[in-house]
């Protein structure tokens, strides 16, 4: 067994790819938590992994997700986006849709990400396989991370009306600048691949 501490965040393609290199060093994932993988033996390159957003979904169309994907003989990992440990919270996502707006813990709090595990076969593993699914998940992905940056931004702004009004110290805007920076790089790259998958979704 061999346990490996790595923290992506919301750079689900660099998780991806970090899975799959370790795959192909002999590496297959037996579990996650917020901060750690653990892996055992295998034989090189024998698994490929997909890491999917389902941030979006409520709880039961999570689950139902991940017991469609287990009937095709897949593994599936559940795994939290962000550092948070949480009992009995609730959270607000004005990105997703329907019942998934709100995510509760026990529920679909932390359990943002699924790992997706299949027996590599020599075909690619991609659990989008037209343009236009690949639009909309990745439309998601950009309304997820350009909510979270505004509301840092709004929240950084508030707090520095605050700061020159109390006279509070600064460090405040400081954090909340920053986050709100760390969620936005990935907007323009997401916005591009549903720029362009969409458009080709068209020409098809």
């Amino acid at each position: 067994m061999k346990k490996v501490y790595r923290f992506f965040g919301g750079f689900l393609e660099s998780q991806q790819r970090w899975l799959n290199r370790m795959a192909d060093r002999g590496w297959r994932l037996t579990g996650v938590t917020r901060l750690s993988f653990t892996f055992e033996p295998c034989q090189a390159g024998e698994y490929r992994y997909a890491v999917e957003f389902v941030g979006e979904k409520s709880n039961a169309d999570r689950l139902a997700y991940r017991q469609f994907l287990e009937e095709f003989g897949y593994r599936c990992f559940d795994k939290s986006i962000n550092l948070n440990y949480s009992v009995g919270k609730v959270r607000v996502r004005p990105w997703a849709k329907g019942a998934g707006k709100v995510a509760t813990s026990p529920g679909a709090f932390n359990r943002e990400i699924l790992i997706v595990e299949k027996r590599a076969d020599g075909e690619p593993f991609a659990l989008h396989t037209t343009n236009a699914d690949r639009a909309a998940y990745y439309r998601r992905l950009r309304n997820m991370h350009m909510t979270c940056a505004l509301a840092f931004a709004a929240a950084a702004a508030f707090t520095g009306w605050y700061v020159r009004i109390d006279e509070s110290p600064v460090w405040g805007v400081y954090v909340f600048a920053a986050l709100a920076v760390l969620f936005g790089i990935p907007v323009l790259p997401y916005a591009a691949k549903t720029y362009r998958y969409s458009r080709e979704s068209v020409e098809e």
